[in-house]
């Protein structure tokens, strides 16, 4: 029990520093529960065989009760015999006295299995305590197993990602950070370039359309103009 108490003793400590001082927690724990196994195996054991002393121990009592209850019949049966003429008085008084001895023989018997049904009914109280006592410790560090386990799967898991993120080089990360940033910054800055390109070319584009579209349009007017003055007589 001791080594129990020592185990989930230092297991209650919050920190991984603790879980990290246990001598191999799992392993002792589990060892802790197949002694205990074996102790409540023993401890049934030993309940099985004092209740089969405790029910021979009855039936003796028992007995011993019904014999000395047919040795006082008997003696009855020989007085009253002796009475009715069928058997001589002398005898009748020898055997039933021999009959009423081995009666008190039985009645002493009794007396001892009755003791001993006693004494093994408190051993059998005794023993169910024990095995009662025994179970229930097992569950209870059975569940504490279970917790451990849980807790130390935890803080296996909280370690290695604690290593994984120090081994992690944080200036490099910053570095490459800067460089992506400069990178996108480079390409927004040519894709606008090229934007205004496009847009410069199209607006020169749009500006010599426009000024020969001008230029017809009034050459047009101008000959309309000279044709209809032409027609009017006015030229």
């Amino acid at each position: 029990m001791n080594v129990f108490k020592r185990i989930f003793k230092m297991g209650q400590a919050e920190t991984h520093s603790a879980l990290d001082k246990l001598e191999n927690p799992i392993k002792l724990t589990e060892q802790g529960i197949r002694d205990l196994k074996k102790d409540l195996d023993s401890s049934l054991k030993a309940l099985a065989e004092v209740k089969a002393m405790a029910i021979r121990s009855r039936n003796d009592l028992q007995t011993s009760k019904n014999k000395a209850k047919d040795y006082e019949n008997k003696a009855m049966l020989l007085l009253k015999k002796a009475q009715n003429g069928d058997l001589e008085a002398a005898d009748a008084d020898r055997l039933a006295s021999e009959a009423l001895v081995k009666k008190e023989e039985e009645l002493e018997q009794a007396k001892r299995s009755q003791e001993e049904v006693n004494r093994f009914e408190g051993n059998i109280g005794q023993l169910d305590q024990n095995v009662k006592k025994i179970r229930s410790t097992i569950s209870k560090y059975e569940n504490e197993l279970k917790t451990l386990k849980a807790r130390v799967k935890v803080s296996e898991a909280t370690k290695k990602l604690n290593k994984q993120m120090a081994q992690i080089d944080s200036s490099s990360t910053v570095t490459m950070l800067e460089r992506m940033k400069d990178k996108v910054a480079q390409d927004e800055a040519l894709a606008e370039s090229y934007g205004e390109i496009a847009n410069e070319s199209k607006s020169i584009d749009d500006e010599i359309d426009k000024a020969l579209e001008g230029g017809e349009n009034q050459a047009k007017a101008s000959d309309s103009l000279a044709a209809l003055k032409n027609k009017l007589g006015m030229e």
